[in-house]
């Protein structure tokens, strides 16, 4: 991996105008958000402009999610769209990124030949130099694996207070479900003084909350070399985090996604003795039982995940939790998907991200003869769903008339008289643009707000 450590963020480039507008839309995960941040960046650092409309965009990016079979044949009936444009309007280029590009790859062009650019995650920090080959004529795929340079742009940032900051890339895994490791790559840790220096860029720009990512977060550190800067046989996400947390300006860090199988006992530790780590952990199950977790090949028992969550909620007893969770994977029998509801009922999570499983391609679960019938994915989906909600609303309840701190991140947009933010659990809060006193509130600011409502997924409060 290489060292650079020095962030375009502390010299903007200089930036040719006349390039035409652009259009990403993003499918997926964390990632994915971070990845579209950074090739935005690119961009407009080439000289496109945002356009206002997808239809009108001279150049258009599919930042695509293979994770499940729905998100990706959503891409390509966005790719129709633009492959009828561009027979009535030639300049007009057209790019997949993303984890269908890797996973596709050339296979794409014969799909759809209108492309110009198919591109794997690996490749995004790679945007101009592609592109600049698309401009020479080429019809380019960039699906290789490769060794992600530090990243150098400047990201276009969605959001002006909360910032999404990249630790580690890829995946080592080898989940039977699961394609990530065969599109996203290796596990590629970034070295420590360059993500500090990237986090107190931010904070120079008044950045509030840094979500740390990766696909197995838990992971990070152990394939880094040495670098003089800690020593790397011990450097990990809890040393981690005891090294950036006391950048000025950033009044609070997250991260995700964990994997149970490295989940320990000195992260719930560092956790709860550092403030500015929010109480919220993402940390997926995926089944409440073995024998499924053993055919998931996920590398614990349900046993070991509950002695986790136990462990979180004794040092931080207002923690929030969050997980995700898979129904309906090969084999699963009636009894063994009610002992997922179980686990629903008796960690009681904040919050469930539920999939009927989808066979992936060249994974080893989507060969399997004990496939579930459709009819039974979708009863199951129902079922954990409607569990989801109400647990999540019981939860919910020990907010009310409670002052929660939360940082305003914008204007409601399906509501102006509202704005909105997130609590340090991670919870969605709505509150109105003045306090009781009259005072204006505006985005950027950490509140304390009384909570008088309560629904499954939201709070509603106010500032006296």
């Amino acid at each position: 991996m290489a060292t650079a450590t020095i962030s375009s963020e502390q010299a903007p480039p200089k930036i040719s105008k006349g390039r035409g507008s652009y259009w990403i839309k993003t499918f997926g995960c964390q990632m994915n958000k971070a990845d579209s941040e950074r090739m935005a960046g690119i961009l407009e650092k080439m000289g496109y402009i945002s356009a206002a409309e997808e239809l009108t965009a001279d150049l258009v990016i599919y930042n695509t999610c293979t994770i499940r079979d729905n998100a990706e044949q959503k891409v390509y009936s966005y790719l129709g769209r633009q492959a009828l444009r561009k027979r009535k309007s030639p300049h007009i280029k057209i790019v997949v990124a993303g984890c269908v590009a890797q996973q596709e790859g050339e296979s794409l062009l014969r799909r759809v030949p209108e492309l110009d650019l198919v591109m794997g995650p690996q490749h995004a920090n790679r945007l101009e130099t592609l592109l600049d080959q698309v401009d020479n004529g080429q019809q380019v795929v960039a699906t290789d694996e490769s060794n992600i340079l530090e990243d150098i742009t400047t990201a276009r940032r969605d959001s002006k207070y909360c910032a999404w900051v990249n630790i580690i890339y890829g995946c080592n895994e080898r989940c039977t479900y699961c394609v990530v490791p065969s599109v996203r790559g290796r596990e590629q840790s970034r070295y420590p003084k360059a993500i500090k220096e990237e986090i107190a860029n931010l904070a120079e720009r008044n950045y509030k909350e840094i979500t740390l990512l990766g696909q197995n977060i838990d992971a990070y550190g152990r394939d880094l070399i040495d670098t003089n800067e800690i020593n790397p046989k011990s450097t990990n996400l809890s040393k981690l985090l005891t090294y950036i947390h006391d950048i000025e300006g950033i009044e609070r860090i997250r991260f995700a996604t964990s994997h149970p199988r490295y989940f320990t006992d000195q992260l719930i530790e560092t956790c709860a003795n550092l403030p500015k780590v929010c109480e919220h952990f993402h940390i997926p199950f995926q089944s409440g039982n073995n024998d499924i977790l053993k055919k998931m090949a996920r590398g614990y028992t349900i046993e070991k995940y509950k002695k986790i969550i136990d462990k979180i909620k004794s040092l931080m007893p207002n923690a929030s939790i969050s997980a995700d969770a898979i129904v309906a994977f090969p084999g699963e029998t009636n009894e063994q998907f009610h002992n997922t509801l179980e686990i629903i009922k008796e960690i009681e999570f904040d919050q469930v991200n539920t999939a009927a499983y989808s066979p992936r391609p060249n994974t080893p679960a989507a060969s399997w003869a004990n496939q579930i019938p459709e009819e039974i994915k979708v009863s199951r989906l129902r079922e954990i769903n409607h569990l989801v909600e109400k647990v999540a609303k019981k939860r919910n309840q020990r907010y009310l008339n409670n002052l929660e701190e939360v940082l305003i991140e914008g204007v409601n947009p399906k509501d102006q008289t509202q704005l909105y933010g997130r609590t340090r659990t991670n919870r969605l809060a709505f509150l109105p643009l003045h306090t009781s006193r009259g005072i204006s509130l505006k985005p950027g600011e950490l509140v304390n707000i009384n909570i008088n409502q309560v629904r499954a997924f939201s709070l509603i409060g106010k500032v006296d």
